[in-house]
């Protein structure tokens, strides 16, 4: 099974062609990184060379994964219009991963963690996971201040890939464990076990995850079609 999973979330943005097994085994065929603020220009040629690069089409795919957020608002749309577009057009499944999952299940620690990213403007997009067993639970995800992260976070293993946050942490005498950030590939790795599980979202029903959320930034129930040049 072919799938092709996309982050743009923020400046870390890249795209990812999987082939994935029923058994819920996912290898990364190929990452692309895609440069922050170029994502509405960069997404849908490189979607169509990264195909053209392993001899398939649009065609070929059999289902999608998405990060869904937190980040950029932009950002967020861009990706989530070109998924929503080929999903509708394909007809194939979409799994929608938040990056703070990612964030959690990337940190291998047991037990509950507290998964971060840095929101800008001092404050600390935060999600509070219970992992077992490379599977994690969602408990509670919220936009927080460095200065609330200090309070919250005693006794729990802070888990963040922003150098920033690591520092703060251990400035509060937290536990902390700094990852790299999560590529596409992780997502595709988390959206295939969604689709296994039927966990997915219909293209209409497709939204960001901004938890900083406005509702001028709210995504656009406008119909998009897809583009020509993605794969014949």
């Amino acid at each position: 099974m072919l799938l092709l999973a996309a982050d743009t979330s923020g400046k870390n943005g890249s795209i990812a062609l999987a082939q994935c097994s029923p058994d819920g085994n996912c290898e990364a065929l190929e990452v692309v990184p895609l440069s922050g603020g170029m994502f509405s220009a960069q997404l849908i040629p490189q979607i169509a060379e990264l195909l053209k690069r392993h001899n398939f089409s649009k065609h070929d795919l059999d289902g999608f994964a998405v990060a869904s957020g937190p980040g950029s608002f932009t950002g967020l749309r861009v990706g989530l219009a070109a998924i929503k577009a080929l999903a509708e057009v394909l007809s194939k499944p979409i799994a929608t991963v938040s990056l703070l999952e990612a964030v959690a299940l990337s940190g291998n620690v047991e037990g509950k963690v507290l998964a971060t990213l840095d929101a800008g403007r001092n404050e600390v997009y935060a999600g509070h996971y219970e992992v077992s067993n490379n599977e994690s639970r969602a408990l509670q995800e919220q936009l927080l201040s460095r200065e609330q992260l200090a309070e919250i976070s005693r006794g729990i293993v802070v888990i963040t890939p922003d150098a920033k946050l690591v520092e703060v942490a251990r400035a509060n005498a937290l536990e902390v464990r700094q990852i790299a950030y999560p590529r596409s590939d992780t997502i595709a790795h988390l959206g295939w076990k969604k689709i296994l599980r039927g966990e997915t979202v219909s293209p209409e029903a497709l939204e960001a995850n901004y938890i900083r959320r406005s509702d001028a930034e709210i995504f656009s129930k406008n119909p998009i079609q897809i583009p020509d040049k993605i794969g014949s």
